[in-house]
């Protein structure tokens, strides 16, 4: 990220603007085509997918009509009273004359051979018992023998009411051999069974597999469908190898188990985008799934993605071409300005920028102008300055040297006393010395807590020159709150709040008493006098006026000294630190000074 705003950073003007433009135009408009594809790909597949939902929904519902066609040939079969009758006689070794086996031809095997020619799905009915003295009246009642030359009978793992999947026809090998030749059969197996419950009949209802599943031998590319049995048998088209066909267990795995309903699901199988469908079908104790392909429907709307995409290109790259050169254009002006102070930087301060339209950058050509006019007046002052700057310096090294003689006079007064033994001049000189050297020294950073107590000390022994009675410090101050920083000058203006508006009046010997306590992360400075105090709306109003809620004035008793002290303390150490008033009216009036712990 570094790089990439050093690279913009060194850029000219124009190539920043295009690059602006571009990220302006082009990246939502890459954004927007993308999420405007996406949504046309999303589309286009749940389209795909509802109409591929709709018509397995739709073959499913004529599979189940077949299968329920085939249950009720199967019934219509049973049912027929007088059919077993004759079946019944055949198998009994009872001889039939000629009169009758017509009849029954034409009565019982015409009309279940009716039967079949009217309904287009229906393959054939057979009846299949042990009869040997009378012939089979085809294609309808057979002999046993002739059922076992079916795959399934010959295999022998049939049971009533099970259904014989994609078998050939050879009932009659030499004679359907060619007409059933590429059919698939498939059947509804059901066994009558007699008054001791052994098998006393068996009965073939069977269909074409392309009647029962039309979809499995409709397959495309891009779409397969398959049915696959309780034990793991699969029936598709033979004629047609599917790439799918390996998958099959992997689509069995991921769709859920126990379900009724069709099952829909969109997945991915060898890399490819695909569509599955699936439904259990229990009267036919097995599932149908169909496998759809959408890598082609998804293929399409990326080629016309990649169709934009180039043309959006094209579209950018003449975008930035144009653009580049109406910025520089714009920036004609601009470039000139720039020339223009690159000869200043040079020393020419005669030079000005020409031809200053009336447009933002002619302003600021103007401006520029003007601004060196002023540079140039300024040149001409400077002389006039720095001879001013050099009084200035003379006059400081004045003050500096009178200081120096006050401080001078101070010490030769105090070895004048000392040298009369008056000791209490001598002691007065050196702290009001002291007192003065602490006031003009000059500090660019706070002072420590010990100086400040120092300078106090040095205060009050001045002030008790002027009464007739003794004010007393008491200091029970912690040795590390002595290393703290304070603003200089914090604690003296309370020192006196307190003597001129707390203890002057009472005029008799007292106390001041600083105590000092350390927490965690701050430190307090209690300054408690034993004077007049103030009433609790006193206290109220002037920590009010110390806090800025009220204004206050600049003359003396109206908090202005308490209230420097609390912006001094706020402005060095921040708004949690500061002074706050406890008072108590012919009592005690207490400031406590909260300051952090360095």
């Amino acid at each position: 990220m570094n790089k990439i705003k050093g690279h913009f950073s060194s850029l000219k003007l124009s190539h920043k603007f295009t690059y602006l433009i571009i990220a302006i135009v082009v990246i939502p408009m890459v954004i927007l085509s993308s999420l405007f594809f996406q949504n046309i790909r999303e589309s286009k597949i749940k389209e795909k997918m509802k109409n591929v939902e709709l018509n397995f929904i739709q073959a499913n519902s004529q599979i189940q009509k077949n299968v329920e066609m085939c249950s009720m040939s199967t019934q219509v079969v049973l049912n027929s009273q007088n059919f077993w009758s004759y079946v019944e006689r055949f198998k009994s070794g009872e001889q039939i004359d000629t009169h009758d086996l017509i009849a029954f031809y034409k009565s019982e095997v015409n009309s279940i051979e009716k039967m079949v020619n009217s309904n287009p799905y229906l393959y054939q009915i057979r009846v299949y018992a042990d009869f040997d003295d009378e012939p089979e009246m085809m294609p309808v009642l057979y002999r046993t023998e002739r059922m076992k030359r079916l795959s399934w009978a010959k295999e022998g793992n049939y049971t009533s009411g099970s259904w014989q999947f994609d078998y050939d026809d050879e009932l009659f090998p030499t004679f359907t051999a060619k007409s059933s030749e590429g059919t698939h059969v498939v059947s509804l197996v059901t066994e009558k069974l007699g008054p001791d419950d052994s098998v006393f009949a068996t009965i073939e209802i069977a269909t074409k597999m392309e009647l029962l599943f039309p979809q499995i031998y409709s397959s495309t590319e891009n779409e397969w469908t398959c049915f696959v049995t309780q034990d793991g048998t699969y029936y598709s088209d033979k004629n047609y190898n599917s790439r799918w066909a390996d998958d099959i267990d992997t689509v069995l795995e991921i769709m859920p188990n126990g379900l009724d309903s069709a099952n829909f699901k969109q997945m991915t199988l060898d890399g490819e985008p695909v569509f599955v469908c699936f439904k259990p079908i229990k009267e036919l104790n097995g599932s149908l799934f169909k496998i759809v392909s959408l890598k082609d429907d998804i293929a399409a709307v990326n080629t016309q993605q990649n169709v934009f995409a180039s043309c959006f290109i094209v579209i950018v790259l003449a975008l930035i071409f144009f653009s580049e050169l109406i910025i520089r254009f714009i920036l004609r002006q601009f470039y000139s300005i720039m020339d223009t102070i690159r000869k200043v930087q040079k020393g020419d301060l005669d030079v000005r920028v020409p031809q200053c339209g009336n447009d933002e950058i002619g302003e600021l050509g103007q401006q520029i102008n003007k601004m060196l006019e002023r540079i140039t007046h300024l040149m001409d002052d400077s002389i006039k300055r720095e001879v001013l700057v050099k009084d200035s310096e003379i006059r400081a090294l004045q003050n500096q040297i009178n200081a120096h003689f006050i401080y001078n006079v101070l010490e030769s007064i105090k070895m004048m006393a000392e040298v009369d033994e008056k000791y209490d001049i001598s002691d007065a000189v050196t702290a009001l010395g002291k007192l003065l050297r602490y006031s003009m020294k000059w500090v660019s950073k706070n002072v420590s807590v010990e100086e400040e107590i120092d300078y106090i000390k040095n205060y009050l022994a001045l002030i008790n020159l002027r009464f007739d009675y003794e004010i007393y410090l008491s200091l029970n101050i912690p040795e590390q709150i002595f290393s703290q920083e304070i603003p200089k000058m914090s604690l003296q203006p309370i020192i006196e709040n307190a003597i001129y508006h707390g203890i002057e009046e009472l005029a008799e010997d007292t106390n001041i008493y600083m105590k000092g306590t350390v927490y965690d992360t701050y430190c307090i400075i209690e300054i408690t006098d034993a004077g007049r105090g103030m009433t609790e709306e006193q206290v109220d109003k002037l920590q009010k006026k110390i806090d800025g809620a009220i204004e206050t004035t600049g003359s003396s008793g109206n908090g202005i000294g308490l209230k420097n002290v609390q912006d001094r303390i706020k402005i060095s150490f921040g708004k949690d630190y500061g002074i706050s008033i406890a008072s108590k009216k012919d009592c005690y009036t207490k400031v406590i000074v909260k300051i952090p712990l360095l």
